[in-house]
């Protein structure tokens, strides 16, 4: 959600909104409660201390506090693992998942890599789509951000379950729900395709897409707002591959050959279960 559409959910002016998020809004718990009923979370996870709700929680926190981002990726893969939220083995990686944010080229470079890989492509906006039997616009418009997530994280699913190999174009808000980016993570190969914040735009515009975010005056530090925020969550997949660096041609010839890269080491593991 822009800070736009926070502020008008929570009744909270976009400059009393800025200020909570650097830290210097005096803000009291009733606007604070606003916010996090617009946010749809409660006000323990706006606040960040949701793990003191237990003495579990709290023995958990303080074995990874401190730790390094690599050490924590482990530990999540095991718990994902432990919890049987993880696909065993190489049967996870057969799909290979697209993320990044919109223009990054996901739709145009899935639609060239699926034939290559002789995989179906799906593109999972379309997916949302026909579950809900209206736009994504007009699910936003209609029943909120909340219900579009959910509808997200069934069209995931059910890909998952119809496609043991595919080439899934993700949308770019996908990584800001952690249950549907951890399913992602634990059942497809992922690549991260980035973009220069003017190409972001310049695709974008070039679409036709008239969402907030491409009509606003304040587009481009909006843009790099948005990749500065969801870079740690991007930068999760398997794979990166910059597409600003180089023409079309050239770029999928190296996704093609990272996917393919990927999938010759998973068949050298042995085949899927």
């Amino acid at each position: 959600m822009t800070r736009k559409a926070v502020a008008q959910a929570a009744e909270v002016s976009e400059r009393h909104l800025a200020n909570l998020e650097y830290g210097i809004g005096n803000a009291s718990i009733l606007v604070l409660q606003q916010v996090a009923q617009a946010l749809h979370c409660p006000l323990a996870e706006l606040l960040g201390d949701v793990t003191t709700s237990s003495p579990e929680w709290l023995l958990i926190r303080e074995l990874l506090e401190h730790r390094d981002e690599a050490a924590l990726r482990r530990v999540r893969l095991a718990l994902a693992e432990m919890l049987g939220q993880a696909s065993p083995g190489p049967a996870r990686s057969t799909r290979v998942a697209l993320i990044g944010l919109r223009g990054a080229g996901k739709s145009t470079l899935g639609r060239m890599l699926a034939p290559a890989l002789g995989f179906p492509f799906i593109e999972l906006s379309r997916e949302i789509e026909k579950l809900a039997g209206c736009s994504t616009a007009e699910i936003q418009a209609l029943y909120g951000p909340q219900a579009y997530r959910r509808y997200e994280r069934r069209a995931l699913e059910e890909t998952i379950q119809l496609y043991p190999e595919a080439v899934i174009a993700t949308p770019g808000g996908l990584v800001s729900d952690a249950a549907t980016f951890n399913l992602l993570l634990s059942h497809c190969t992922t690549i991260w395709l980035r973009a220069s914040p003017e190409d972001h735009m310049r695709r974008v515009t070039a679409q036709g897409d008239l969402r907030p975010m491409a009509a606003s005056l304040e587009a481009m530090e909006d843009l790099k707002g948005i990749l500065a925020g969801r870079a740690a969550f991007y930068s999760k997949a398997e794979y990166s591959l910059d597409t600003s660096a180089q023409s079309l041609e050239a770029t999928f010839a190296a996704l093609r050959s990272i996917a393919e890269q990927a999938l010759q080491g998973l068949q050298s593991d042995g085949p899927p279960p």
